[in-house]
């Protein structure tokens, strides 16, 4: 289904849930209200303690009242850390793999699963394939367990919700940060607040152009990011945003691997094409715009309308490691393809939420329905061979000709979602609450193949209904205890096309069992988290081991964890974010073989353990306020060993890397120095998720200078 934006399409749509708004406010005026909880989602400090979060129950509530683990990184850390990628980002959360997403993409594994397709922004689903920007990030919350509930299929482990820095303040902040090994970037943050006025505006973008410690990698991007908000009144609000962004890089898909582990060789060897520019390329451009109209009504009814569009076009032409590696000759097969994405969508969210009193009970419901549609086209040409006989220790690179490609297939998918969802927010007492929800989708998936080896046309539609269920105790008003269940569902051909192999199953279903306890601690200056779960995913898709291009239901995936996180604002200027993570994720059943693993033939994947997923990780940043403008600070990273591939064969070996930084601020201006890898450690930050080989090695020691101009 193609969508085309036409005049008055906002308005009509903002209309359609005003009805059941009008219907409740004879009966919600008189009940008792909640206690509000009013913190602008543009607000500006230097806090590391995060009190509230907007992902967990789609309005701004204490993170001590939701009964689900949630880490926030607040916009201070990603400035202290110099972050400037979604990955580094991540960093500060425990119980995340780190994945290369085939060099194209932004992608990780959260409690054991991959989140692929669980990335979002304020809210809304963002599930094409590209490396995001942070010039407009506020914060990153992530959510850990299902979260079906509120965001509809997917999210087994967990989901990343991007908050974008809104209208609303007053800022002027120009910033050029040059990178010994990553080149230079500039950013702009422009805004003013309505005062007594009607309209607050915004802008922000980035302008980054540089290399890599990786031979011939380039990276050419640009953001921008415009946002108005036109206040009619103290309860009527329209807030405008659009995003564009381009982003060119070489498509670089890692090192191989030789008997069990990453070849040994200098971090900045690359395995593609000698003329990886021209021939080894991935280039994204990603538009969106998007309107939410909000509305409160009354003291205990509050009306929002949440509208999204987005159009997404991906050009990627790799040349890449190709099948298994013969450790004997200590050579490799190097492939060149192409593939061209185009996709565009919608989505349309209506909101109303309700506080009143019920049963001698405090409530706070919110009912929701969300419309959405999206239309996904797949340009695939097959891999050709460029180079036989490449040595695994020094690759003697070809010269590729773009064009040397092979057979086209060409896909064209949509997909129609409608979800309906209820939440309530229960306060039996000032020590007891609940949090309860149930939700149900319906997902049709069409898709049309020319080409290849199985043209035709293919249909399914999947309904499903995702509850969660939470009950917290808080004792005193420091500390808050909570168990929780919830439900998700993850439908065949939820990122890519629905396929032969794919079509006729059901879709997979995850479970999710958590108790935990919350802890705020010193007047409200530090807060701490712990948790432990157990995470299972069933009816996963597997190869039919008497049959490669079939795929049948059978497989279960176990993760058992625990978590640990601790963020503070201490007296004498000390800052610290802290995490821990252990996690035991096991395919507990499983017919499926791993055929990747070199020089061993056909490995089971039963009673594997899941890739990228290490069992032990932990995170560490402080910093400390000097005094008179000076700041300085610095952390660690500790991994454990993760397995490449699904039959274990190949370990990616445990690091630990420490970074500081330093830093002199003032009214009108800022410098900063960072220091990553000081050690100049030599590791694998990230790895593919299905191969043994096409692993990432981390930066080395680099340093960074940021010059800051409030203007």
């Amino acid at each position: 289904m193609k969508f085309r934006l036409k005049p008055g399409c906002l308005a009509v749509l903002t209309a359609f849930s005003v009805a059941p708004a009008a219907v409740s406010t004879a009966f919600a005026q008189s009940a008792e209200s909640l206690p509000q909880v009013q913190v602008s989602g543009s607000r500006v400090n230097d806090n590391y303690v995060a009190p509230t979060a907007v992902s967990g129950t789609k309005t701004e509530a204490p993170l001590r009242d939701i009964p689900q683990t949630i880490n926030v990184v607040p916009a201070q850390v990603i400035r202290d850390q110099n972050a400037t990628s979604l990955q580094d980002v991540l960093k500060n959360v425990p119980g995340l793999g780190l994945s290369t997403g085939d060099g194209q993409r932004d992608q990780v594994f959260i409690r054991g699963f991959t989140a692929i397709g669980d990335q979002f922004v304020d809210g809304f689903r963002d599930d094409a394939l590209y490396f995001r920007d942070l010039s407009n990030v506020e914060t990153i919350e992530v959510i850990k367990g299902p979260a079906a509930v509120l965001y509809g299929r997917g999210s087994s482990g967990g989901l990343i919700n991007r908050v974008t820095k809104k209208p609303g303040i007053d800022v002027s902040d120009v910033s050029f940060t040059a990178n010994s090994t990553a080149g230079r970037r500039a950013e702009l943050d422009l805004g003013r607040g309505a005062g007594d006025g009607v309209v607050s505006w915004r802008l922000t973008g980035a302008v980054e152009r540089g290399d890599s410690f990786r031979a011939q990698q380039f990276i050419d991007r640009a953001a921008f990011a415009p946002s108005m908000e036109l206040k009619f009144s103290p309860d009527t609000k329209l807030l405008l945003q659009a995003d564009y962004l381009e982003d060119r890089r070489v498509m670089d898909f890692g090192i191989p691997s030789y008997k069990g582990r990453p070849v040994s060789v200098d971090p900045s060897t690359y395995y593609g094409a000698r003329n990886a520019r021209d021939a080894d390329f991935v280039q994204s451009r990603v538009v969106s715009t998007s309107a939410v109209f909000s509305h409160r009504i009354d003291d205990s009814l509050s009306f929002k309308n949440n509208f999204r569009y987005y159009d997404y076009h991906l050009n990627r032409n790799p040349t890449n490691i190709s099948g298994n590696v013969n450790e004997t000759a200590q050579t490799m097969t190097l492939n060149h393809s192409k593939l061209v994405r185009d996709e565009n969508g919608w989505f349309n969210q209506s909101e109303l939420t309700q506080k009143l009193q019920l049963g001698g009970m405090k409530h706070e419901f919110l009912y929701g329905v969300e419309f959405g549609s999206q239309s996904k086209d797949a340009y695939t040409y097959n891999g050709v061979p460029v180079a036989t006989g490449v040595n695994i220790f020094n690759p003697v690179l070809p010269v590729v000709n773009p064009n040397t490609l092979g057979a086209l297939t060409t896909t064209y998918g949509t997909y129609n979602t409608f979800g309906a969802y209820l939440q309530d927010n229960i306060a039996f007492s000032e020590q007891w609450k609940a949090l309860v929800g149930l939700r149900y989708d319906s997902f049709e998936q069409k898709s049309r193949i020319v080409g290849g080896t199985s043209p035709g046309s293919l249909a399914r539609t999947d309904t499903a209904f995702s509850p969660r269920v939470g009950l917290v105790w808080q004792p005193t008003e420091t500390q808050s205890y909570y168990v929780s269940l919830s439900k998700s569902f993850q439908p065949s051909g939820e990122n890519f096309a629905l396929a032969v192999n794919n079509a006729d199953l059901s879709p997979e279903t995850t479970r999710n069992t958590e108790v935990g306890a919350k802890y705020d601690l010193l007047e409200g200056r530090a807060s701490a988290t712990v948790s432990l779960f157990r995470l299972e995913r069933n009816n996963i898709k597997t190869t039919d081991p008497t049959n490669n291009n079939r795929l049948i239901p059978v497989g279960t995936q176990r993760t058992d964890g625990a978590e640990f996180t601790l963020s503070a604002d201490l007296k004498g200027g000390w800052k610290v974010m802290a995490g821990y993570a252990y996690l035991d994720a096991v395919i507990t059943d499983s017919t499926a073989f791993d055929t990747s693993a070199p020089g061993t033939g056909n490995v089971p994947v039963k009673g594997k353990n899941a890739t990228l997923t290490p069992k032990h990780s932990a995170n560490l940043w402080v910093t400390k306020d000097l005094g008179s403008g000076f700041t300085v600070g610095g952390g660690a990273n500790a991994i454990a060993a993760r397995f490449a591939n699904p039959g274990n064969t190949v370990t990616l070996p445990g690091y630990v890397t420490a970074d500081a930084m330093a830093a002199y601020r003032t009214a009108k201006y800022d410098i900063q120095l960072n220091i990553g890898n000081i050690f100049n450690t030599n590791y694998i930050i990230s790895g593919h998720g299905s191969s043994p080989n096409l692993s990432l090695p981390g930066a080395p020691r680099n340093v960074a200078l940021t010059l800051r101009y409030h203007m």
